[in-house]
């Protein structure tokens, strides 16, 4: 069955103070849009979590970084603009990070973004905005309901966790290792929950991954636990560089690649419905499609660049939500803001150099949030056998796949190995396949049957049984 509706509207009601076609004074569209581009944690922590896993110096960092900006810019503006017209954030995705980790790892980070180039244009052919031709609207039910990507956000969490801990004790060898990293890696952690505990609905809070990196550079620069990148390597002013891993296509990569296109085209859906019904604007599948297409089109562009995939920011609808402030203007600000950011690659460079203890706390917090937000996603499901059934299903095994005796993964192929010993697509997988086989054919099967064979009447009991 397909999710045909001509139309979508949210079940939420309208909860915004300035509207979604609301303009704001200038001053304070750039103080909010400053807050939305704060909350993108995952620029300031993906690229260097990446490049520490792969051993990348800091300057092919800096090229990731210069390239999510990039990206974040251009697909933010085009989104809150003349796309979708919704105030829509784009950022880097744990979704690709953890696509980019696996593939760079085995393939190299060129065949990595060259893959999610091929997958992006075929995930592009799926959602042309003309028409009923955008198949990706059409399936949002199957995809974008709350057990499969709430419980994807508990398997993606839990899957980075190793990047987490571990981390703040630093690099074995190097002179930070030990304790002394930990003690700060700790106290990053400290300034990022108080932040988000007594911030209020301020800068402060919205920026609280970040405020906690700048708190613990500054206390591993004092205890000379980090020193600052050599910023001459980078111009102060200059344009990403095209292909800067090289380029090559695998398709066990391109497998890998379609199914983060696929989680995150799902989280997407989910945002555009929320977001619109609390601006109480009717959401058409032509719009659903028309801001797939261009995400979907933005991170095949940023790939060229080795922009980490982007998909719509669960944090900056927070935002939203808590401000009430719904414009689509202060969106665009903030892709301005990243897009200017994109083209001053000492800042790049500085933050690929930022210390990876730092890093490692931040990230502990992060990735805690996103498997949280799964939690929070996963209230509106009904918790019934069948639903018990697909979630802890898919978790429990997309999670064991990182176990399978390495005997047994050698006889695989590529690109078998590369979906059943990541839990982030093994988990998409499932969740997707069991979702639609129970609850779009089972449930509707027993409950048939339920309908065609009513429980034969129970005869009523003769008043002389009750008063014996």
């Amino acid at each position: 069955m397909l999710f045909c509706m001509a139309e979508i509207e949210s079940d939420e009601p309208s909860v915004l103070d300035v509207g979604i076609q609301d303009r704001v004074p200038l001053p304070k569209m750039g103080l909010f849009g400053l807050q939305h581009l704060l909350a993108l944690t995952g620029i300031w922590i993906f690229p260097v979590l990446l490049g520490s896993a792969l051993e990348l110096s800091n300057l092919e960092v800096s090229h990731i970084v210069q390239a999510c900006f990039l990206l974040t810019g251009i697909v933010t503006i085009l989104q809150s603009s003349r796309i979708v017209r919704l105030p829509i954030v784009q950022g880097p995705t744990a979704a690709f990070f953890a696509a980019l980790l696996v593939a760079g790892a085995t393939y190299g980070l060129g065949t990595a973004f060259g893959s999610m180039l091929v997958a992006g244009v075929v995930f592009m052919l799926l959602s042309i905005p003309i028409g009923r031709l955008g198949l990706l609207g059409h399936v949002r039910k199957f995809a974008a309901d709350p057990i499969v990507f709430g419980t994807l956000f508990i398997i993606i969490g839990a899957q980075l966790a190793s990047i987490g801990l571990p981390g703040w004790f630093g690099v074995q060898g190097t002179p930070g290792y030990g304790w002394s990293s930990f003690w700060v890696g700790a106290v990053v952690v400290l300034v990022i929950l108080a932040c988000m505990v007594f911030g209020g609905n301020t800068l402060f809070k919205r920026g609280a991954i970040v405020w906690g990196i700048i708190a613990g550079s500054v206390l591993a620069l004092a205890f000379g636990l980090w020193s600052p990148p050599d910023l001459s390597d980078a111009a102060f002013v200059g344009v990403p560089t095209l292909f800067p891993f090289g380029f090559g296509i695998a398709w066990p990569v391109v497998v890998l690649m379609l199914l983060a296109f696929l989680q995150a085209g799902a989280e997407a859906m989910g945002m555009y419905t929320l977001v619109a019904g609390w601006g109480g604007e009717k959401l058409s599948l032509n719009r659903i499609n028309r801001g797939l297409f261009t995400e979907f089109l933005g991170t095949s562009i940023g790939s060229l660049f080795g922009g980490i995939g982007t998909t719509s920011y669960p944090e900056n609808v927070g935002i939203i939500r808590v401000t009430r402030i719904g414009s689509r203007f202060v969106t665009m600000a903030a892709g301005v803001f990243a897009l200017a950011l994109a083209f001053l690659p000492q800042l790049s460079l500085f933050i690929a150099g930022l210390s990876g203890a730092v890093l490692a706390a931040a990230s502990t917090v992060l990735f805690g949030i996103i498997a949280f937000s799964g939690v929070q996603m996963l209230r509106r499901v009904v918790w019934d056998d069948l639903n018990i059934t697909v979630a802890a299903t898919s978790f429990i095994v997309a999670l064991g796949g990182q176990w399978i005796p390495e005997d047994i993964v050698a006889t695989m192929s590529p690109a078998v190995q590369s979906v059943l010993t990541t839990p982030m697509m093994l988990g998409v997988v499932m969740l997707i396949g069991l979702n639609i086989i129970v609850n779009f054919g089972i449930r509707p099967m027993l409950a048939r049957r339920r309908t065609d064979d009513p429980q034969p009447a129970v005869a009523p009991t003769p008043p002389e049984a009750v008063a014996e």
